[in-house]
């Protein structure tokens, strides 16, 4: 597994939060809230700080199986740390903005948000903000989240992510990339797809699809696969997508190597048989974790992660190499 240089800088950050990690006992990607405080995945002894009332909204699309994986990190804290956890999702940035103003009128001890549109969002982020309710916003949006009144963001440059990925693609030889975006206006893919082609030394398409349509996905990948004959790798910004587009390579007849961001167990699978080139894991596991643990801390003792400044928790580049030591983890939802 390969971190990216400038990911490096937050290694030492990332150790100190480990060490809260150590100390732990042991649905997604849906439009709904839940009440999951009780449910960690590894039960055990919590804390007996005061109980609190944490909620997360974030622009999952419906069936997005890498809001799982964020919300199992999420869920695990929250038990530890004597926490009801409540979930919304919706993929519109109007909608979300919604979902949070009603967790600021539940009066909530804290709420997680991503900026994956920002424009739509910021206002009710600010709200929650100005009625006293700490936030911290994870995954998306990352240069908005301090104006925005954030305590701290979590998660990825996506910038940095996708100069990494151009990087790759050089040392591999490709010529021509198509950067699949599954989500229109998600300032985060758009940023990971312009981080390649800033790197990479070919061209760099974009294609837009339908990401909660994965056959229609499906179709549209296929499509433009045989209409470009010269593509020699695809780039998919979410693990669905990478297997969408094996599916549509099979189906188009070519041969462009695919490579995607983000990991879960089908596309540690393919890294294994081959099917797909590398990934780029940005550890979501993580991000929920450490995002309902820092508001806590917040809570408790006044702890801002960082120092207020945004904590990486990617990117790596992982390949087949790297098949062995993940299987067990993404099995369990985990990575």
């Amino acid at each position: 597994m390969r971190t990216h240089r400038k990911a490096r800088k937050a290694a030492a950050l990332l150790a100190v939060c480990a060490l809260a990690l150590a100390g732990c006992s042991g649905s997604g990607g849906k439009d709904s809230e839940e009440d999951t405080g009780d449910d960690g995945a590894g039960g055990g002894k919590g804390v007996s700080t005061k109980r609190l009332k944490i909620a997360m909204v974030t622009h999952s699309g419906e069936g997005d199986t890498f809001w799982d994986i964020v919300q199992s990190g999420a869920k695990q804290a929250a038990s530890k740390d004597n926490v009801e956890f409540l979930y919304a999702a919706n993929k519109e940035g109007k909608e979300q903005a919604q979902l949070i103003d009603s967790y600021v009128a539940k009066k909530v001890d804290g709420i997680v948000v991503t900026l994956a549109k920002p424009e739509a969002v910021r206002a009710a982020v600010e709200k929650a903000v100005a009625a006293g309710i700490p936030v911290v916003t994870i995954n998306s949006g990352g240069e908005h989240s301090e104006a925005a009144g954030a305590l701290s963001h979590i998660g990825q440059e996506e910038s940095v992510a996708g100069e990494a990925v151009g990087e790759e693609l050089n040392k591999r030889g490709k010529k021509k990339a198509l950067c699949v975006i599954h989500e229109q206006g998600n300032v985060s893919l758009e940023a990971r797809c312009a981080g390649v082609k800033k790197t990479f030394s070919g061209s760099v398409e974009n294609l837009n699809i339908e990401g909660t349509n994965m056959p229609a996905s499906t179709s549209s990948i296929e499509a433009k696969l045989e209409s470009g004959k010269d593509i020699d790798t695809v780039v998919t910004l979410g693990a669905p997508f990478a297997a969408a587009t094996v599916k549509a390579k099979q189906g188009a007849g070519s041969s462009a190597e695919v490579n995607t961001f983000d990991l879960n167990a089908e596309v540690v699978k393919q890294l294994k048989a081959k099917e797909i080139g590398f990934a780029v894991d940005q550890q979501p596991y993580l991000q929920g974790y450490l995002a309902i643990d820092e508001l806590w801390l917040y809570a408790t003792n006044g702890n801002v992660l960082g120092g207020g400044k945004p904590v990486l928790t990617g990117p790596a580049l992982v390949t087949d190499k790297d098949v062995p030591a993940l299987e067990k983890y993404t099995a369990r939802g985990t990575r």
